[in-house]
């Protein structure tokens, strides 16, 4: 064998994707020096999503001065790929871990989001992908949008800039003023959920509470992504209320519809497409994948399924590496799936494994390298 590639996810809470491909590489290389390994550290959108592409690819981070989520002045960042693409991770600007204890979903804006993006553009970037995930946030992404030329006016045909808790004042929309750069760059937006605007699943009652909101302000929060819902479809003639991730990071999902134009990818489609992952893998011997643990959430296009597919078509093997098991996951199996392998070597709970769960990973690529080694599959 002359090639591997490694492209897991992390294993939240223990591991980042790049710590992953670190210790399944210096593992390969003991047995095997002479094997190439690419690899490819995943970004789920969220934090960190910048450095694994800037990792993976290469490029620089730029710094900007902009508004945090309470509108205080903050350094965000984005990155520029070699190609000239535009990474953004809202976490930079808009972040559950900026807020720190003082969670209010109501009041928190993506304003700095929309700065970012504004200096990618009128930096001369043609292609921006935006990552959604980990927002304190829940203002439908119109605090992006304000930023970019956007006007929201109340009934009194006075602008402002709404968050969660004022999008019910939104009496019209105007997008006459979005900067024209945006207008020839290529935007995508990786959304790896798919949760409607409103409602039960929506992002209010989903992840309201992780940003600080009681179940009254829920509710509210709630109608007032709905009623933004409404006047989208009447002055922007975009159905997003429905629309499978418009409910991501507090609903910024259905801005990026409603406001910019842009699609909604899943992440690791965005991060194979990217990377160039069919180009790179098509002569590779095998492809290590991983995530935390493989259930049939999974099996809804999440990284090791995403993988697989494309691996399958290419006709190279993919083993998964992974930190637990669920039941009735065979069909991964069926989507090019080789094998699945759990680095919790001891079966104990996640709260005592993820202590030892670097060991456990290294020990575990060590005994499949023995298993290579001893039947001369490397």
């Amino acid at each position: 064998m002359k090639k591997i590639v490694l492209i897991p996810d992390s294993f939240k809470g223990t591991m980042s994707s790049g710590e992953i491909c670190e210790i399944m590489k210096q593992e390969i290389l003991s047995f095997y020096p002479q094997v190439q390994v690419v690899s490819v550290p995943v970004a789920d959108g969220g934090e960190g999503s910048v450095d694994s592409f800037l990792t993976a690819m290469g490029g620089k981070k730029v710094t900007v001065q902009v508004k945090g989520p309470y509108f205080e002045d903050m350094e965000g960042f984005y990155g520029v790929l070699p190609d000239g693409t535009a990474v953004i991770e809202m976490a930079a600007a808009a972040g559950l871990p900026l807020v720190g204890e003082d969670k209010r979903a109501d009041q928190t804006t993506t304003y700095g989001v929309g700065q970012l993006m504004a200096h990618a553009a009128q930096s001369g970037c043609k292609k921006m992908i935006v990552g959604l995930g980990g927002s304190a946030t829940n203002d439908g992404g119109t605090g992006a949008a304000a930023a970019l030329g956007v006007c929201f006016r109340d009934e009194k045909g006075e602008s402002f800039i709404p968050v969660g808790g004022t999008l019910d004042r939104i009496a019209s929309i105007d997008i006459s003023g979005l900067q024209p750069q945006l207008a020839g760059i290529e935007l995508i937006t990786m959304c790896d959920i798919d949760n409607p605007l409103c409602g039960e699943n929506g992002a209010s009652a989903v992840f309201g509470p992780q940003k600080g909101a009681d179940p009254q302000m829920v509710q509210r929060l709630d109608q007032n992504l709905r009623h933004l819902a409404e006047i989208v479809q009447r002055d922007l003639g975009k159905q997003i209320l429905h629309l499978p991730g418009s409910g991501a990071a507090g609903g910024m999902g259905g801005g990026m519809v409603a406001f910019f134009g842009s699609q909604l990818q899943m992440g690791i489609e965005t991060v194979l497409d990217t990377v160039h992952f069919d180009q790179l893998a098509k002569d590779a011997d095998l492809v290590f994948s991983g995530e935390g643990k493989i259930d049939t959430q999974s099996l809804r296009g999440k990284v090791v399924i995403g993988v697989a597919r494309r691996t399958k078509k290419l006709g190279v093997p993919l083993i998964a590496v992974v930190g637990d098991i669920g039941d009735d996951i065979e069909s991964a199996y069926d989507e090019g799936v080789s094998a699945i392998f759990s680095i919790n070597r001891v079966a104990v709970p996640f709260s005592q494994a993820k202590g030892r769960s670097k060991s456990d990973m290294a020990l575990t690529i060590r005994n499949l390298m023995r298993w290579f080694q001893t039947f001369g599959r490397v």
